[in-house]
């Protein structure tokens, strides 16, 4: 690696060495080649295409998806003293002028652009008009018809290399299956690139999945373990979003709603809320997306499920971006299947695409249900082979029991033909225990051969065998009858008794977690430390406030426990803490020996 770049790392970043292929990539690209990166949220992306910008003569066009992740990354960059702008649909015509005008003058390092406006003809005459470094494509996945980020335009980014062959590309994704890297490499022309590609193993999050039993108060007892930090919950509906956010609420949480169809203004609000205070707790449809850059996420929550593996690593990917411990934490059940099988059936997409979405909720649900480690399962999804259990995972941690379910299974597929394949599991799981509704007594249910004959089960359990069925293929889900359960060619393994049936055993309930709450921002730090690191927090909120920018571009709590922790008493002392570069030395360095002077 060439010095420039190393001694650039150090008095821009104030980092002293590179992290994973990095080093390569940045050597790569700013010598002029084109790359495809394949690095996990939090792997240093940005600063793939970052730091070859300063590198290179010109200014760096970086392409990237939505509004908040270009502001956020502007004012991170400005921070460093990075002469960086984006041009979006939130500047007024002035501002706007002003950032054209730095631009065709060589005045930016880098400058974040939406495809839309990138392939308009003013945008790409202003182009020609000016001196490029590089173009930068973030969210490469979204070029993928098939991926869960489908944005069309993405697909005309190619003109790039037809009218500038000769300014290298270098294209990123955090979440990309190996049909979707080939398709972005094939998409963007970048079949002749280099490929970098990282693990997308993020190991400082802990994955749970839960059967599904009373979502709001499972969700209650897990954010009882992380009192006052901040966190997404994902819903899948606007109003189950506006209910949560309520119960959160009423019970304490200070939680925020987001979702597509809130007022602009209300929208805009929560977000700047949830990024610039703490212990924020966002409500949100996959509408709250990738424009989310805070690194202090504790956890993310699914109170229903996604769609596919990629949207799940997609959003639970913005837990614990700083690298600290963090968890993903999903609530899951057979009606989720229901409801997302009638959303793809209903939904305007030709039959093909169709077909796509329903084998990655397929892949979603058969993670949820693997008895294996999740990390394996998960990465096996992107072609990653993970040897070892990761011990860190609900399956790891508290192994789940098997049991031989193959005369609850007969009893289950029996009864689903017997009734007539027109109902759904409730209601089979009321014949089969014996129940005495009305419903049961209206189809004359309770003269069936099956009626009673499940009791030795309960209604959780059997909601498990049902869930599981539906999961192995020896059940469908008629999405076009409301749900009802209809048997399957597959399902004669099981009514024939050719193959035993080893089911999940389904875990007890488990009582709220009150006393798991901790606080990770102080994770390590000693008494001593302690009192200087509050202080130093309050000092970030204060400069952070004056500015109107989020505390975490200030300084992130990693380098705050750092300077609390060794508490330097110079300018140069404070200057071999990472995170602290020239710029920010010069800005702050001053008023952080003066707190750490007074405590």
């Amino acid at each position: 690696m060439s010095s420039p770049a190393l001694d650039t790392l150090r008095r821009v970043f104030g980092h002293t060495a590179f992290r994973g292929p990095q080093a390569e990539i940045v050597e790569h690209v700013a010598g002029g080649g084109d790359a495809l990166v394949l690095m996990p949220t939090s792997g240093g992306k940005s600063l793939c295409y970052q730091l070859p910008a300063l590198l290179r003569p010109g200014c760096a066009i970086v392409v990237s998806p939505l509004i908040a992740l270009m502001q956020d990354q502007v004012d991170a960059l400005r921070q460093l003293g990075v002469a960086a702008a984006c041009l979006n649909s939130a500047l007024d015509a002035d501002a706007a002028s002003e950032v054209e005008r730095q631009l065709r003058e060589g005045a930016l390092d880098l400058l974040y652009v939406a495809p839309e406006r990138l392939l308009t003809p003013r945008f790409l005459s202003l182009l020609e008009r000016s001196d490029i470094a590089l173009f930068a494509i973030d969210e490469a996945h979204c070029v993928s018809q098939w991926g869960h980020d489908f944005r069309p335009e993405y697909r005309q980014l190619t003109l790039l290399h037809e009218r500038w062959p000769d300014i290298p590309r270098i294209a990123l994704t955090a979440t990309a299956d190996p049909p979707t890297q080939r398709e972005i490499a094939e998409r963007l022309q970048l079949e002749d690139a280099r490929h970098f590609t990282s693990t997308f193993d993020r190991p400082n999050i802990r994955y749970t999945v839960v059967q599904k039993d009373n979502a709001r108060r499972q969700l209650l007892d897990f954010l009882r373990g992380h009192a006052n930090e901040a966190g997404i919950v994902y819903a899948l509906s606007r109003r189950k979003v506006e209910e949560t956010a309520a119960f959160l609420r009423e019970n304490g949480v200070n939680a925020l709603p987001y979702h597509a169809g809130m007022p602009a203004e209300v929208r805009a609000a929560n977000q700047h809320r949830f990024l610039r205070e703490d212990g924020i707790v966002m409500v949100a449809t996959i509408a709250f997306g990738m424009g989310i850059d805070k690194p202090d996420v504790r956890f993310v929550a699914h109170i229903d499920l996604p769609k596919s593996i990629e949207g799940y690593t997609q959003e639970t990917g913005r837990a614990g971006r700083d690298g600290e411990p963090a968890e993903a934490w999903m609530t899951y059940g057979l009606g989720d299947v229901v409801q997302l099988g009638q959303m793809i059936a209903q939904s305007d997409s030709d039959e093909a695409r169709k077909r796509v979405e329903q084998r990655k909720l397929d892949a979603l649900v058969g993670y949820c249900e693997s008895m294996a480690c999740r990390r394996q399962v998960l990465l096996a999804n992107f072609g990653e082979t993970y040897p070892p259990p990761c011990g860190h995972c609900d399956n790891c941690l508290t192994p789940p029991e098997s049991w031989d379910a193959s005369l609850a299974a007969q009893k289950a597929l029996s009864c689903v033909y017997r009734s007539g394949q027109r109902f759904g599991a409730g209601h089979v799981i009321d014949i089969l225990r014996g129940a005495t509704s009305e419903r049961i007594r209206q189809f004359g249910h309770d003269a069936l051969s099956t009626y009673g004959i499940g009791t030795e089960l309960d209604v959780r359990a059997w909601r498990g065998v049902f869930r599981q069925l539906v999961a192995g293929g020896w059940l469908a889900v008629d999405v076009d009858g409301h749900g009802s359960l209809r048997l399957t060619p597959k399902s004669a393994e099981i009514l024939k008794d050719t193959q035993p049936v080893m089911l999940r055993r389904e875990a007890p309930r488990k009582p709220g977690r009150a006393s798991a709450a901790r606080n990770t921002a102080t994770t390590g730090l000693d008494p001593g430390s302690l009192p200087r690191f509050e202080a130093l927090r309050e000092l970030r909120t204060r400069l952070a406030r004056e500015q109107s920018v989020p505390p975490y571009v200030i300084f992130h709590d990693r380098t705050l426990r750092e300077i609390a922790t060794l508490h330097p008493a110079s300018l140069g002392e404070l200057a071999e803490i990472g995170g602290i570069g020239s710029s920010k030395l010069e800005r702050y360095g001053d008023a952080v020996l003066e707190v750490l002077a007074e405590t």
